[in-house]
């Protein structure tokens, strides 16, 4: 059913069907009055996007993020789309791959056209290309990047991260902690600022820095988890302990672990980062360094509506509180 439908019934012009959807005063009442009754008999309903066009604001934000498999993303997915719902807002996810050439698209605006606002995990593309905005659309970002990009930022202090996951570890006895998550394929600030709070808590601890003990994986999930972990103990059986960049990471590490016949944590200790749910589930139940994703989300959506409201704020940036959760994993 369409306006001209609409139209055709109440006996005048489609404008005047436009006038009465969209409120406006200059219509007689009469008339409002018939035309309102045939929207109701017919069942019409006006395109919403339209309307909200026509109003300036879709009332649609994007997540753009690497993977919404990944249990982080889809969490934070998850707090985002509840937060959103309570401010009359719909979210619509883009998955990006950590493809650099999807990330630039994104940041170029191409899946924001009728987008609100922009709120972007980018995951390849290097700070230097986030510095200048492609578009007027609102972006926050999120993550680890740097504080030259003129946008407002959600971000994770993975060095402090790095050095927490470290630190713990080393108080617990371990004196050969190896790090998986090391990558090259792509410019990573999370995974570079992660081996440097690693490097920087072996330091404070009085430990050797055995770059041998730093695991490069393709990409973060529970298979090259698992297949690092393998390689790790074949080249060095004496490790005893493991810090993961994140918890999947992690996760495959307990099965190499069990797979090797390593007991954990009494032959080898295991710490990941995020606090996935799954980390409650494992066997053991696994130590990790939890990252406040309810912050992230709410945190981008206020900066996202404000910037809306005033878009000549400065550039602002928020930092993410985490913390230390202790299980069997340690």
């Amino acid at each position: 059913m369409t306006m001209r439908d609409v139209a055709s019934a109440a006996g005048v012009s489609p404008k005047t069907v436009s006038n009465v959807v969209n409120d406006y005063v200059h219509v007689r009442p009469e008339t409002r009055a018939l035309v309102q009754q045939y929207v109701q008999e017919l069942g019409y309903r006006p395109q919403a996007v339209g309307r909200q066009l026509r109003r300036g604001r879709t009332g649609a934000i994007v997540l753009a993020v690497p993977r919404i498999d990944m249990p982080y993303f889809a969490d934070l997915a998850a707090l985002l789309v509840s937060a959103a719902r309570e401010r009359g807002l719909t979210v619509v996810i883009e998955q990006t791959d950590g493809d650099i050439e999807r990330e630039r698209a994104v940041a170029a605006g191409s899946p924001v056209r009728y987008a609100d606002a922009l709120i972007f995990s980018p995951l390849s593309m290097p700070p230097s290309e986030l510095a200048a905005p492609r578009h007027d659309t609102p972006m926050v970002l999120l993550g680890e990047h740097s504080t030259a990009a003129e946008a407002d930022r959600v971000g994770i202090d993975s060095v402090a991260i790095g050095t927490t996951a470290t630190t713990h570890l080393a108080g617990t006895g371990r004196r050969r902690i190896a790090m998986v998550g090391h990558q090259h394929s792509r410019s990573k600030s999370a995974m570079e600022q992660r081996v440097l709070g690693y490097t920087r808590g072996l330091e404070q601890a009085g430990l050797p820095v055995d770059r041998t003990l730093i695991r490069t994986v393709r990409e973060w999930d529970r298979q090259n988890g698992a297949d690092a972990v393998d390689a790790l103990l074949a080249e060095h059986p004496d490790v005893d302990a493991v810090f993961a960049a994140n918890d999947v990471l992690a996760i495959g590490a307990l099965r190499s672990l069990h797979r090797n016949g390593r007991r954990v944590p009494d032959d080898v200790a295991v710490v990941g980062v995020d606090d996935v749910p799954e980390c409650r589930f494992a066997t053991p139940t696994l130590t990790t360094v939890a990252i406040d994703r309810a912050f992230v989300a709410e945190s981008a959506l206020e900066l996202a509506t404000s910037r809306l409201a005033d878009p000549d704020l400065p550039p602002r940036s928020k930092t993410t509180p985490h913390h230390l959760v202790v299980r069997e994993s340690t």
